[in-house]
């Protein structure tokens, strides 16, 4: 068993390996700027899921206030770099941090509710932030803030000719939840996660610090999160309250992992790679008259997948369990 558990984790790292080779040798053969965007927020939203995955998926701690740390990683980002110069790269990790921070801070009280009361809390707090940066007139309150753009530079991360920048930071950010994820699975941390939502109270009495597990993760997937809200910051230039702490962020991160597979380490991949495609083409096709059209497309499929299949896409792929004697 342990050889096959071995086996099996070798083998999601060669194929993850593969995978990011080629998506990195796709703009070699992808010019068009329509669809270089779509890949862009594709793999961007790919990670966030992941991360998302991480506190709701493997902890079961289902958080749907996740565009709070989105928004936070952004405005930090751009408060800094507008306010006091400090690049974007160094906001980014400050961003991760302040967001990994309130993580934690939130969490004391947070994690002490269960089930759908701590959904809602998450709701909450999400919605009071976005109130919050809605009035706060240094930081632009709800007119935002317009990253100056001075040309081309890797030192300030900014593009104007060219969005294959974009694209492989966001295949980074990518890459690096996943492996994350895939690094934590077999850890202390990720057996006590699984254990954790599998059920709080027989974990405790094996010993579990299952507060420490859930606060544990809360930072992890708040920091990855922030990071991604910093990129897409340079990304689109312009950052206001709606546009970044929004609630479709928290809905955009959580579905993709539950189409593809909640709790396991391909279901958010799987997800984005068919949601994020799919909203993106559906505004284009449509455009304002088509308004909300995406919401029903990707709604219309994610009941579907839950009737048809409970456990995602993923349980497609997976092979049924050997049992013994027929009841």
């Amino acid at each position: 068993m342990d050889k096959d558990f071995a086996a099996r984790r070798r083998r999601d790292l060669i194929i993850a390996a593969a995978l990011a080779a080629i998506a990195a040798l796709t703009p070699l053969f992808v010019k068009d700027v329509v669809v270089q965007n779509i890949l862009i927020l594709t793999l961007m939203y790919a990670g966030l899921s992941q991360s998302w995955n991480i506190l709701s998926g493997y902890c079961g701690q289902i958080s749907l206030g996740h565009a709070l740390y989105f928004g936070l990683g952004a405005y930090t980002t751009e408060l800094l770099f507008t306010k006091f110069g400090v690049l974007p790269w160094f906001g980014m990790l400050a961003g991760g941090v302040v967001s990994a921070l309130i993580a934690m801070g939130l969490g004391y009280p947070f994690f002490r509710l269960r089930g759908h009361y701590f959904v809602i809390a998450t709701i909450v707090i999400a919605e009071i932030g976005l109130l919050l940066f809605h009035n706060w007139e240094w930081a632009g309150a709800a007119m935002g803030i317009t990253i100056p753009i001075r040309g081309d530079s890797w030192l300030k991360f900014q593009f104007l000719r060219t969005k294959l920048p974009y694209f492989y930071f966001a295949l980074a950010l990518c890459c690096l939840a996943w492996f994350v994820t895939w690094w934590l699975e077999n850890s202390k941390w990720g057996f006590w996660w699984r254990a954790v939502k599998d059920n709080p109270d027989a974990a405790e009495s094996l010993g579990v610090d299952v507060f420490n597990s859930k606060m544990g993760a809360a930072a992890v997937s708040a920091f990855l999160v922030a990071v991604g809200g910093s990129f897409y910051a340079q990304f689109v230039s312009y950052i206001d309250p709606e546009s970044v702490m929004g609630f479709q962020f928290s809905l955009l991160m959580a579905l993709p992992a539950v189409l593809g597979g909640i709790g396991t380490l391909w279901g958010p991949v799987l997800g984005a790679a068919i949601l994020i495609p799919l909203t993106e083409l559906t505004r284009f096709k449509f455009g304002g008259s088509g308004r909300g059209v995406d919401l029903i497309v990707y709604g219309t499929l994610i009941v579907l997948i839950s009737l048809a299949l409970p456990r995602g896409l993923l349980s497609l792929f997976s092979r049924p369990k050997k049992t013994g004697a027929t009841r």
